[in-house]
């Protein structure tokens, strides 16, 4: 009596040739199962696609970080040739702008330590005398004279100091600030015809002064110190007698009316003073 292949029941179900064994049930049931996990994930997969928006029914969508990979931008930008001369233009511009603003700084450091002088207009010009007044004046006493005290030289802070010295000389000191004159005298004194007796008194302070009339109604008196300044006289070397206001510019002088009777603007005696603000 032979036995049953091993593996197959003795009996039952298997028995029969066209019915499956338990075995192939099981294998097809872990094959069905496999396969839904199978189709389960390609669902996943194509849900995945579906929402990073990289593709659509199977086809993959160029977005613009794929453009950018296939044509990287280049290493130096490309300018058109407008752009490049608008770009000179304001360059130029700029430096032009920066020059003038560092001349102008210039200038005005030149005029305030007097090293440049800006010419005065013809609008309101200054009054001279065409000959140096002749008539002997008395020593006006110091505490009755008002003076305006300008620095014309190159040395900062003299104006300052010189009116200093004259306020412990007794005289009124007014207005002290910058000036200029074209003459060479250390000091130049300016006057109106009230104020001839004061203009002396004030040259006598000052060694080899000059002396300049204008149009002023009032006894004041302008001195202007220039680059040849050196210093005020010492009080033991004034002398107050009466005497002359000397006029050093207009030696030998020049032929025209007394001072007193007929002024002669500046230009007609070739000399200038202007005030700087």
């Amino acid at each position: 009596m032979t036995s049953p292949p091993a593996g197959e029941p003795a009996g039952g179900v298997g028995d029969d040739a066209g019915s499956p064994t338990s075995r192939q049930l099981r294998q097809a049931q872990r094959a069905a199962r496999r396969q839904a996990k199978d189709a389960a994930f390609e669902l996943r997969q194509e849900r995945r696609r579906a929402k990073d928006g990289t593709s659509w029914r199977g086809h993959h969508i160029v977005d613009s970080r794929g453009l950018t990979e296939a044509f990287p931008e280049p290493e130096t930008p490309e300018f058109s040739t407008a752009s490049i001369r608008r770009r000179i233009l304001h360059g130029v511009i700029l430096v032009l702008l920066l020059a003038v603003v560092v001349a102008a700084v210039v200038l005005a450091a030149m005029i305030q330590r007097g090293e440049l002088t800006l010419p005065a207009g013809n609008d309101d010009p200054d009054i001279a005398p065409a000959s140096c007044p002749a008539s002997t004046l008395a020593y006006a006493p110091n505490n009755t004279v008002t003076v305006n005290v300008y620095n014309g030289g190159a040395r900062e802070g003299q104006a300052g100091q010189v009116a200093e010295e004259l306020r412990s000389r007794g005289f009124v000191v007014q207005e002290v600030a910058n000036a200029s004159a074209a003459l060479t005298a250390p000091a130049v004194v300016v006057s109106g015809a009230e104020g001839h007796a004061a203009a002396l008194t004030l040259q006598r302070q000052f060694a080899g002064s000059d002396f300049i009339q204008d149009e002023r109604s009032d006894a004041s008196v302008d001195v202007i110190l220039t680059s040849a300044f050196t210093a005020v006289l010492a009080v033991p070397e004034v002398s107050v007698a009466p005497g002359v206001l000397a006029c050093p510019h207009l030696s030998p002088p020049a032929s025209g009316p007394a001072p007193d009777q007929q002024p002669v603007s500046p230009a007609a005696a070739g000399q200038r003073i202007s005030m700087l603000p």
